[in-house]
């Protein structure tokens, strides 16, 4: 499978100019089975809920259709939705080339350090879709810290992780140590897609990577605006399970 992370700078609460520059980036990509934009790629990572959420139909869940359509690729991205209740929701949503929904996602853990819990509800379900014969799930930002989500969707049956997220510049090799931890444990890839650049109160190191199921990063998209690039292998997943196979002590709760 090849798999196309994009990162940039987020334009602060405006949408159209968040979707202008990625498909500014991704105008390159010919081929691409699966392509990843950052957690609220659309507003950045705000708390004005009032002014970024979005309703049905959704500009957002749109453009990743449209894109997913002129790439013939799978799209994942994430956004802010506020149809029930006080709080908004930070998701996550995948869209096959045909327009259809392979998954959709709340995140479950949201941050209590930046008090994104007083603003977005935690969601308590992790899907785990199928795409191209791999078992795909979907996690966000600050879930990369909690092992227990990991391990659930790998005994679920993923061989495949992504994360997709606002991390901060500051605590940078704690993403890039958490990934390869993630990886390691549960013997699948991961794929971490981070924004650059800053917004009004934080600066973000971009860092999107690739880890393989034996913790090695095979691709980084470096400090700025660009994307990641890199083929995954399901074989390796299989045979790195079969060759060692930890997963099999897994004691049931």
């Amino acid at each position: 499978m090849k798999i196309i992370g994009c990162q940039w700078d987020l334009a602060w609460e405006d949408p159209e100019a968040n979707y202008a520059r990625a498909e500014e980036l991704l105008a390159p990509v010919e081929e691409a089975d699966l392509i990843i934009l950052p957690e609220m790629f659309s507003s950045g990572f705000s708390m004005n809920v009032e002014q970024i959420a979005e309703f049905t139909p959704s500009r957002s869940e749109e453009f990743l259709k449209s894109l997913a359509s002129k790439k013939d690729s799978a799209v994942i991205g994430g956004l802010v939705r506020h149809e029930e209740g006080e709080k908004g929701t930070n998701e996550l949503i995948a869209f096959n080339p045909l327009g259809k929904e392979l998954g959709r996602y709340q995140k479950n853990r949201t941050f209590r350090y930046t008090g994104e819990s007083e603003f977005y509800e935690n969601g308590t379900e992790i899907p785990v879709w199928e795409w191209q014969d791999w078992k795909v799930a979907p996690l966000i930002c600050y879930d990369l810290r909690f092992p227990e989500l990991f391990r659930r969707v790998t005994v679920a049956g993923a061989e495949l992780i992504v994360v997709i997220a606002s991390w901060p510049t500051v605590r940078v090799e704690h993403w890039i140590t958490l990934l390869r931890a993630r990886a390691i444990e549960n013997l699948a890839y991961v794929v971490g897609v981070n924004r650059c650049g800053s917004d009004p109160n934080v600066a973000y190191p971009g860092r999107s990577v690739v880890i393989d199921p034996q913790g090695e990063i095979i691709a980084d998209a470096g400090s700025g605006d660009g994307l990641l690039e890199a083929e995954i292998d399901l074989e390796r997943v299989q045979g790195w399970r079969d060759e060692f196979p930890a997963l099999q002590d897994i004691e049931a709760d």
